[in-house]
């Protein structure tokens, strides 16, 4: 447009001197000088023009890559304390010897069975099935637990006080508590002789007493009453570690929680051991309310024949927004706790220890393991050594692999 104009404006004042031709060639003549000049210059503009946004292109991708670059190595570094942190939550085997705190939810099946730990003080929630005593013995030896502060059968049924007996073989115990004294079947008497042997009794915990295990405490909050029926006369206890608060209920069901929030007692936990293996006979939602876990382990079979644990209490967890842990999926668990945070492990199994000595339950002789005369499976009990067999009761020795 400017060179348009700027020729138009050439002729009208050149008209009056030169003729039309004249006028028309040296308006060309003066268009393409102009428009020479004019796309010279515009060359020069374009190419400077070029050049400061080749060098701005320069400059911003230097500052991308600089930031890149920054962005990479925080991302790195991220990634390495992401690594470092995740390793640091799941001890690895072994660590427990560095922790103060710690409870094994030991893998029995479809029972139950937990060791506690607090500052080399050792205590042992139930004992699973008979079947599970070398299990038992064999965790207890593993972990190098010599003495057993306390030992509690929750209640007389098999499934938690059938193997306990394998605690007095393997360790020395200070105290034995039941909510019973007197039950008619044979593991619990065996439970109460296997006491006995060590001069003790079976005593029924005090409600609402506070017992210590070296730096950690325990409070007894059920059972509340004389019930009829087994499961409600579980033990229940609250056990504290600095800021962090377990609650184990054994098998207690619907009637015993109850009466553990009529009595007011203070139920809230990080976590919960949940009660009857998960059966929808107990963890109401009354229940829960008041717990609140952030945690929920579930101690039961893989494919067992009640369906533990039941979707309706898989479901009323989920509402409380606890993470359930459980043995049937991820076996042998541990809980470690510095008395602020809780750190977990799983698949832990400490069921391998060398044997040297093998006892006949029905006739209580000592044999060892290379006896050609050993008994069947079902009558045979486990030990590292003589002390153990010996603090049970197994005096007899074989005299074909071991002599009079």
């Amino acid at each position: 447009m400017i060179i348009i104009i700027h020729s138009i404006t050439f002729c009208q004042e050149k008209q009056k001197n030169y003729c039309n031709n004249c006028c028309v060639a040296v308006k060309y003549l003066w268009y393409f000088k102009y428009s020479e000049a004019f796309m010279a210059r515009r060359l020069i503009c374009s190419l400077l023009f070029i050049s400061i946004i080749i060098m701005s292109c320069f400059a911003c991708q230097k500052e991308t890559s600089s930031e890149e670059s920054e962005k990479s190595s925080y991302i790195s570094e991220s990634a390495v304390q992401s690594d470092t942190q995740k390793e640091e939550s799941i001890p690895s085997e072994g660590s427990a010897d560095k922790s103060n705190f710690y409870i094994m939810f030991i893998d029995v099946g479809q029972a139950d069975a937990s060791l506690i730990m607090c500052d080399g003080h050792y205590m042992l929630i139930d004992g699973g099935n008979v079947a599970d005593s070398n299990r038992i013995y064999s965790v207890l030896k593993s972990r190098g637990v010599k003495h057993l502060d306390y030992v509690i059968g929750t209640h007389a049924h098999e499934d938690h006080i059938g193997g306990i007996t394998a605690a007095f073989s393997a360790c020395t115990v200070g105290k034995v508590f039941s909510p019973v004294t007197e039950a008619e079947n044979v593991p619990f008497n065996n439970f109460k002789k296997a006491a006995q042997r060590q001069g003790l009794s079976l005593d029924m915990p005090k409600l609402d007493t506070v017992y210590t295990l070296g730096n950690s405490r325990f409070t007894v909050l059920a059972p509340r009453a004389d019930y009829v029926d087994v499961n409600n006369s579980s033990i229940v206890l609250r056990l504290e570690y600095g800021d962090n608060v377990f609650l184990f209920t054994g098998d207690a069901e619907r009637e015993s929680e109850q009466a553990m929030l009529n009595a007011g007692c203070n139920l809230s936990a990080d976590l919960l051991k949940v009660g009857h293996h998960g059966s929808n006979s107990s963890s109401t939602y009354a229940f829960l309310r008041e717990v609140m876990p952030t945690y929920a382990i579930i101690s039961a079979g893989a494919d067992n024949d009640y369906g533990h644990p039941h979707k309706e209490v898989l479901d009323r967890l989920n509402d409380a927004d606890a993470k359930v842990l459980r043995t049937d999926k991820s076996g042998g668990i541990v809980c470690y706790s510095d008395g602020q945070e809780l750190r977990f492990e799983y698949g832990v199994d400490d069921g391998n220890v060398s044997y040297k000595y093998i006892g006949n339950k029905n006739n209580g002789t000592l044999h060892t393991t290379q006896c050609g005369g050993l008994p069947k499976e079902e009558n045979r009990e486990y030990f590292v050594d003589l002390e153990d067999a010996e603090r049970v009761g197994y005096t007899k020795r074989c005299s074909n692999c071991m002599g009079n």
